[in-house]
Parts: structure tokens; C-alpha cells; sequence
């Protein structure tokens, strides 16, 4: 017999979550983990995605939150959202590796714009997306998402963000008006 899984709930993030986060984006993008799913940015950055101290600054900071994403009770997913204004900034966006390809991305996309519609009344979601990214922008561009061309430099020395094995990195920002 086939079962449905259970559904999904959502939430935002407190201090106590944070390590639990840090280890969901860690398998999400980084090292051996992540090449269960198809985010990984293994190929093009090692060390860190992020850290206690910068998922608990999303946490802490005025405007923003952290939509921690659970099923049963356990996190499957997060993302960030931080009201700019007009606009909202989408980041932060981790599926748990062994979920991903089930539909789950598309889901919490479409609630996480809901609620910054909702939320702060804004007319568009932006976000960055490393320009190499070529899959993971046009994921986002199956969801409405428009590339924009307008990029900024990656942080290339700043392990924070990884250690780039390549030189051409830079963030592009993408951009969908919500109606």
C-alpha cells in the first residue's frame, strides 16, 4: 500500500535551532553528503556554506527570517526570507539531500513567497544564485524567476562562504514579480 508522507510543517527559527540548520544547509551544498541530492556545490566550493554565527544573525535579524520547514517533526528544509522594502530576498534555501527530487523545493518556494506576500506586501522576491549554477537557475526560472544579468563578485577569500575551485564565480541576481 502506498502511503502519502506526511505533510508539511512550517515555522520560523529560533536560537536552538541553529545547529540542526547549519548541519541541514551543510548536507544540502557542501562535501560528500550533498551528492545525494542535485544542489551540491561540491564541485565548485569546499569548506563551510555557513556557520552557527551567520545562520543565527538570519535568525536575530530585524526583517528577516528563517522558515524552518518540518515533517514529523524532524527539519527536512529552511530558507530565508528578508524583507527589503518593495521586495523580499529569498536565501539560505536547503532541502535535506535524501528529499530532494520529490517536489519539496517547489512546495516551499511557492509558501515562502505566500508569506512574504502576505507577510510584508511586497511585489517581488529577489535573490542571488552563483552564475555557474547553470540547473539550479533554470529550476528557479521553471518557477517564474528571471535572470536579471546584474551579478556581483563572489567573496573570493572569504572562507565563510567556501573556498572557490574555480575563478570565475560571481552571484546573479534573480528576480520574480508576485502577484
Amino acid at each position: 500500500m502506498d502511503t502519502a508522507p506526511s505533510p508539511l510543517t512550517y515555522r520560523d527559527a529560533t536560537a536552538d535551532d541553529v545547529d540542526a540548520l547549519v548541519a541541514l544547509i551543510e548536507s544540502a551544498y557542501r562535501g560528500e553528503s550533498s551528492r545525494a541530492g542535485w544542489t551540491t556545490e561540491a564541485d565548485i566550493l569546499q569548506g563551510q556554506r555557513t556557520d552557527p554565527q551567520g545562520v543565527l544573525d538570519v535568525v536575530e535579524a530585524p526583517d528577516s527570517r528563517l522558515l524552518t520547514v518540518e515533517r514529523e517533526g524532524v527539519i527536512v528544509a529552511c530558507c530565508q526570507l528578508e524583507h527589503r522594502g518593495a521586495h523580499a530576498y529569498f536565501g539560505m534555501f536547503a532541502v535535506s539531500p535524501g528529499l530532494q527530487g520529490e517536489g519539496l523545493g517547489k512546495t516551499i518556494i511557492a509558501e515562502a513567497e505566500r508569506q512574504a506576500r502576505t507577510a510584508w506586501g511586497v511585489t517581488e522576491m529577489h535573490m542571488t544564485v552563483i552564475s555557474v549554477r547553470e540547473d539550479l537557475i533554470a529550476w528557479y526560472e521553471r518557477r517564474g524567476y528571471r535572470r536579471t544579468g546584474r551579478t556581483t563578485p563572489f567573496p573570493y577569500g572569504d572562507e565563510r562562504f567556501g573556498i572557490p575551485q574555480r575563478d570565475d564565480l560571481r552571484f546573479e541576481l534573480l528576480v520574480k514579480p508576485l502577484a
